[in-house]
């Protein structure tokens, strides 16, 4: 058990301080999702803001003492309402695309098609506003958006989320157009949709979770020859009768294998574990499948102990957080991210400042206007690691697993590819360590099944891991 953990038994301390004074442009608006990824190509992350209702987007920018929002206007956007958004690269070019997901109907046919922002020497340009992109705008309700690369070559596809229309999968061909290649994926179903997380979860490459309202989630497994097979009811996480929102990957019992939370809107939130013969059972303790107004689940080791945490964003009801000791899942302070009266409806995690602890984000809005609030944890002692993949085009490799041996202890984390419920997590792999500083090594495994071992690398530092001979 880490220093703040038993700091926590000890005091009944809170994890979250308020720094929202840190936010130097900070607008009372509506909000909705958010992507971290790097907007200005200087090797820095920024905070890419969904803007909903005559309200700009914001890219908001550390600059070392607050943030600046440097939002060009391309990327500003305010006549159309952002909902969601994910960052990767489609083009092999190293540097993220940006998929924004507009809607202004609840579902079904909408008029405001979504952007899919490209930068070229320095200048963004919308590619579905091309005419040659004209004929596949998705003209749907959605709600969320994700990175899959289907066929593990490091480049990727933007997988879209529709609420009474098929889901869409988008990809560049070699002629440079845009191509929906969900129906030949297997992927085009109509349903609900709600919320994606893609990563190697049932198979050895990309494999798709969509949770749904008014009908059952999504799990569409890769079959490693671009195709996909939905097996979510088969393997029982299907769980029809709820209406799922926010998701989010972690090994919650240490057994090797990832498991999901999954949060369900005034319903019963699971805590679906993996089994080793491919079954999935819900193993949420009563105080967290607690049903809320939930939207984004986050899960992050916010206190470096070498244990994520569980962080519930709810919209005009307290948030709540969980942490993991003795194999138990117990509800602690959020402290000052508590917001019970915040009107959240989104959440996002990174470490912004470079000082090691990752801080958290949330986004208000939809039914008044509130601004965005951000969260610091205290500074405790605890040892950490940080890793980056890049892909052999030199992107960040989203989907890539890393492992990390130390203490008699392996730790897993998957790289975002977002967006559990409209949002996308920094792409690095944030590994607490405790009171350790000795690391035995950690492990790379990109989507392709190239692998990368460094052993003994130093504690409290980021590693850049590039692909092998790229």
């Amino acid at each position: 058990m880490g220093r703040l953990a038993r700091w926590y038994q000890e005091t009944n301390a809170a994890m979250f301080n308020n720094q929202s004074r840190l936010l130097s442009h900070n607008p009372m608006q509506l909000n909705y999702g958010m992507a971290v990824t790097d907007i200005d190509n200087d090797g820095a992350f920024e905070v890419f803001v969904a803007g909903f209702t005559n309200a700009p987007n914001l890219v908001l920018k550390w600059n070392g003492k607050a943030f600046e929002n440097i939002a060009p206007s391309v990327l500003a956007d305010n006549e159309r309402q952002a909902l969601a958004v994910a960052a990767c690269d489609i083009d092999g070019d190293g540097q993220e695309e940006i998929y924004v997901l507009n809607t202004d109907t609840y579902a079904g046919r909408k008029q405001l098609a979504d952007r899919l922002f490209d930068c070229v020497d320095g200048e963004w340009t919308d590619l579905f506003s091309l005419h040659m992109n004209q004929p596949i705008l998705n003209l749907t309700a959605g709600r969320s958006v994700a990175c899959v690369d289907r066929d593990s070559d490091g480049i990727y596809g933007f997988f879209v989320a529709n609420y009474g229309g098929p889901m869409r999968l988008y990809e560049l061909d070699e002629d440079g157009r845009l191509r929906d290649v969900a129906p030949e994926a297997r992927l085009a179903l109509v349903t609900g949709g709600r919320s994606v997380l893609a990563m190697p979860l049932v198979s050895d490459w990309m494999d798709i979770f969509v949770g749904n309202e008014g009908g059952a989630n999504f799990l569409f497994r890769n079959n490693g020859d671009g195709t996909f097979r939905e097996i979510g009811r088969l393997v029982g996480i299907g769980d029809p009768q709820h209406s799922a929102r926010g998701v989010s990957a972690l090994d919650a019992d240490d057994d090797g294998r990832f498991d999901l939370v999954v949060s369900n809107w005034e319903g019963p939130h699971r805590l679906f574990l993996q089994g080793s013969s491919g079954s999935w059972l819900d193993a949420a303790p009563d105080e967290m499948a607690m049903p809320s107004r939930v939207r984004t689940v986050v899960t992050a080791d916010f206190d470096n102990d070498g244990y994520e945490e569980i962080f519930f964003n709810n919209i005009g009801q307290p948030n709540r957080l969980f942490r993991r000791h003795n194999g138990q899942w117990t509800p602690i302070s959020p402290g000052d991210a508590v917001e019970p009266h915040g009107l959240g409806t989104a959440a996002v995690t990174a470490d912004f400042d470079g000082d090691g602890r990752l801080e958290l984000l949330i986004a208000h809005g939809e039914s008044g206007l509130q601004p965005l609030t951000y969260y610091h944890t205290p500074d405790n002692g605890n040892h950490y690691l940080r890793v980056l993949p890049l892909t052999r085009y030199g992107a960040p490799a989203r989907g890539t697993v890393v492992t990390l041996t130390a203490g008699g202890r392996t730790q897993r984390r998957v790289i975002d590819a977002g967006s559990g419920y409209m949002c996308q997590m920094e792409p690095v792999a944030h590994f607490g360590l405790g009171e350790l500083t000795y690391i035995e090594r950690i492990e790379v495994r990109w989507l392709d099944g190239a692998t990368t071992t460094i052993r003994n690398p130093a504690a409290d530092s980021m590693l850049r891991v590039p692909y092998p001979g790229s």
